[in-house]
């Protein structure tokens, strides 16, 4: 036999087998990016709507009459957003679930900007009349659609493409984004506010906050069209197990999660509008408030929110050291003893008083709103992540938010500042027995796929 008949004959090298192409992956760097850059946004939209809605719209968008009638007519406007934002849940998380979190993205942060856009173009009730309110409500409800869709999707972004010990890290990226927006908003106002007379402020100067969103909005855009999809949805498409109807999905599935999510985040809305929208209000009211001049009361706002943004990345990072569970309902119970002191802090009118129930308030409120974006997706498997996360959110925000500084407002009014406080203890009791009922999710992965379900 010959050598070569010898090599032949011996048996060929296992010859390495072909693998399927891994899903391309997001730089680190433009993940968080995009996260924050398209959450600020959304949230700068959403912020100064309620500002101006203590402000402006009170003056301009309703008949001349009671102050304290149309501030509350005013804010009536401002909860219908939290109406829409359940709506914007479904429509976006059907697509986000279906098509993917990407497009999905894009299509909620041009629904939002074009709203806002929009309430900066509207006419006055003195030009149109009743017309006027109506089409500020029509806004204001395309704001809620698009900032419905956009939560869950910048949560998954950014929690389905981090490594499992700094999900909750990663996820602070677009909870960043509220205190941001809310800086960029008052910013915005107080520098016009002390720029220009209240004569051309509220002749047209109050537009301007709302026409500068059509920069933010490109800058978003460009952001998010770079990104590639999430591996965690790229591995459902490879799979084959996407949902049909992903609302019907999660109901039949996960619908435990869903209640228990939604009175998780509870406690979260209720605290941050008494802190920002009603405080603004009750700060600044010369005759049932405490009198402040509006510009002296935003760069207070402005102060606590700093003290927001720095606790929000510091939860994230003892949610991931200690688990998303004990660290929010630690902090939960901190935020039901705030309530207590809510009435005696604020109520005492003093500089030192109103700084501490501030920056006391937005800290804790960055310690509960940091975890939140690695704590409800983790709810959820990845085919109805997008849908679920995104309805507990903003069904929370319905029941938490949309008529926070209404009821806050008519509390304060009929019955003092104590029983504003005891509202927040009654919502942190609520969602402390949700905590205390929920599971930990700190070690879950974030790629398992559940049999098809719808």
């Amino acid at each position: 036999m010959t050598a070569q008949d010898v090599a032949s004959a011996a048996p060929e090298p296992d010859r390495p087998r072909a693998e399927p192409a891994e899903p391309p992956t997001n730089p680190k760097r433009k993940v968080l990016t995009a996260s924050l850059v398209g959450t600020s946004i959304e949230f700068y939209d959403f912020y100064i709507y309620a500002t101006a809605a203590v402000l402006v719209f009170p003056l301009l968008f309703f008949p001349e009459g009671d102050a304290m009638a149309a501030r509350l007519q005013s804010l009536a406007t401002f909860a219908i957003a939290f109406v829409a934002r359940p709506v914007g849940s479904w429509v976006f998380g059907h697509f986000g679930d279906r098509v993917g979190r990407k497009a999905t993205l894009v299509a909620s942060l041009l629904t939002m900007g074009i709203a806002t856009v929009g309430i900066g173009l509207l006419p006055t009730y003195a030009q149109v009349g009743v017309v006027a309110p109506v089409l500020l409500a029509v806004c204001r409800f395309g704001q809620g659609l698009g900032l419905g869709g956009e939560w869950g999707g910048a949560a998954l972004l950014a929690t389905e493409n981090a490594p499992p010990a700094k999900r909750a890290f990663y996820g602070t990226f677009p909870q960043l984004g509220a205190p941001i927006g809310f800086f960029l908003a008052n910013g915005v106002f107080l520098t016009i506010t002390q720029t220009m007379s209240e004569e051309t402020f509220l002749a047209w100067g109050w537009r301007v906050p709302f026409l500068l969103s059509t920069l933010l909005i490109a800058i978003g855009l460009w952001v998010r069209l770079t990104l590639h999809e999430t591996p965690a949805f790229a591995k459902v498409v490879a799979s084959g197990e996407r949902v049909k109807t992903p609302i019907v999905a999660v109901f039949r599935t996960s619908g435990v999660a869903v209640v228990l999510g939604t009175l998780i985040m509870l406690a979260t809305y209720v605290l941050f509008y008494l802190m920002t929208v009603f405080s603004l209000g009750f700060g600044t009211d010369p005759e049932g408030g405490l009198g402040y001049d509006r510009s002296q009361f935003l760069v207070f706002l402005l102060v606590g929110v700093l003290f927001f943004a720095l606790f929000t990345p510091i939860s994230g990072l003892i949610a991931d050291r200690f688990g998303r569970r004990p660290t929010l309902i630690t902090v939960t119970v901190a935020i039901i003893v705030f309530g207590f002191a809510m009435g005696p802090l604020l109520g005492s009118g003093s500089t030192v008083g109103v700084l501490a129930f501030l920056i006391i308030g937005l800290s804790l409120m960055g310690l509960t709103f940091g975890p939140m974006a690695a704590q409800l997706p983790e709810l959820f498997p990845t085919n109805v992540r997008y849908t679920g996360a995104s309805v507990a959110y903003n069904v929370a925000g319905l029941l938490g938010a949309s008529f926070a500084p209404y009821i806050a407002t008519w509390l304060a009014g009929r019955f003092g500042l104590n029983w504003v406080g005891g509202y927040l203890v009654l919502v942190g009791a609520i969602t402390l027995v949700a905590l205390l009922l929920s599971r930990e999710t700190k070690d879950d992965s974030l790629d398992a796929i559940p049999s098809r379900a719808a």
